[in-house]
């Protein structure tokens, strides 16, 4: 119930923040109806808008899937950009290595690259935390920084176009066939990225109820200690929610560079791997709502970039308003889950 009460209050609150934008308070409805009706029922925007929701999507409820199982076992991991970054840059690396060569086997060599890349980015802090016990939130979320520089540096120099006149950023996967991460179905914005991400939601929800390894991740997050005289093993679950997290978020790295964004760039990184936090606890930490939080979300962002063009709402506005969501969910998770009492002096 939480989740429909922060949307509500988001909607709220959001509105109320446009209309001091927009000088005008009743323009804050058509602000609110923009972003979230428009884009999915109005059919001047709907053609383009509802491919576009699989699209923004796909990504996010990919690495949202990936966090919520190291969430579930209490294993916080904050780096998820850092790995989408690093899982498109090992991605493009294995494409850009053989162009022009084409091949069928180049774009799955390239999944298996960008799954290999967030997998191996999360693996830092997990064996950290393993063998010297540090706080994987703070080395996953450094971790991202240091992603981000050496994304600059492969832009401006081993990935960089050599015919792009000395620019920064790679040749476009988009002109590289066999390279590219087309649409499945024309004018559909489903591709091989939005499919994975509705498989990661099946297998995780038969992770969660189905399966052994589901049990002790969620033995290991709700009662460690019961999890430990039990013989579950916290270095390998650890290891594993880490290592499938940054796996997850490495393919969505590699299906965006091959797909919608095309090429490495030093602007590549979106912050999808931040908004996928949101998402997962919006979505309750379970596949299925993790599907329709990210469905919302991406609604936020489609809508948002319609409310700036036509409203000339400033972008920033449009953040705001999706940290919004996270911000009520976690208040109304405490006013739900505590009691607050009041003493007297």
């Amino acid at each position: 119930m939480t989740p429909v009460i922060a949307v509500f209050l988001t909607l709220l609150f959001g509105g109320l923040m446009f209309g001091l934008l927009l000088g005008d308070f009743p323009s804050a409805f058509g602000a609110i109806k923009l972003i979230f009706w428009d884009p999915l029922f109005d059919e001047k925007f709907a053609s383009y808008a509802r491919p576009q929701l699989l699209v923004k999507a796909g990504p996010i409820i990919l690495i949202a899937i990936g966090l919520s199982i190291g969430f579930k076992a209490g294993i916080w991991n904050i780096g998820a950009e850092g790995q989408y970054i690093l899982g498109a840059i090992f991605g493009a690396t294995v494409a850009l290595s053989v162009y022009p060569q084409e091949s069928v086997f180049i774009f799955p060599a390239m999944i298996l690259a960008g799954a290999l890349g967030g997998f191996i980015w999360a693996l830092i802090p997990a064996l950290l935390k393993v063998y010297f016990k540090t706080n994987e939130i703070l080395v996953s979320l450094m971790l991202v920084y240091v992603a981000e520089n050496i994304l600059a540096s492969v832009s401006q120099g081993l990935l960089r176009n050599p015919e792009g006149m000395g620019l920064p950023g790679s040749r476009n996967l988009k002109d590289y066939p066999s390279a590219h991460n087309s649409e499945l179905i024309v004018n559909s914005g489903m591709h091989w990225g939005v499919l994975t991400a509705f498989l990661a939601v099946i297998l995780a929800y038969f992770l969660f109820l189905k399966h052994q390894k589901g049990y002790e991740i969620r033995i290991t997050g709700e009662a460690p200690k019961a999890a430990y005289f039990a013989g579950i093993n916290p270095s390998k679950t650890i290891i594993f929610c880490m290592g499938m997290s940054g796996l997850l978020a490495g393919m969505a790295g590699l299906f965006e560079v091959a797909g919608p964004a095309g090429q490495i760039t030093m602007s590549f990184n979106s912050g999808y791997g931040f908004t996928a936090i949101i998402v997962a606890f919006l979505g309750r930490l379970n596949p299925l709502g993790i599907l329709l939080a990210g469905l919302l979300m991406a609604l936020t962002y489609i809508g948002g970039e319609m409310a700036q063009l036509m409203l000339a709402l400033p972008g920033a506005s449009i953040q705001l308003l999706q940290g919004m969501l996270l911000f009520f969910l976690l208040a109304t998770d405490i006013f739900t889950n505590y009691r607050f009492k009041f003493r007297g002096s």
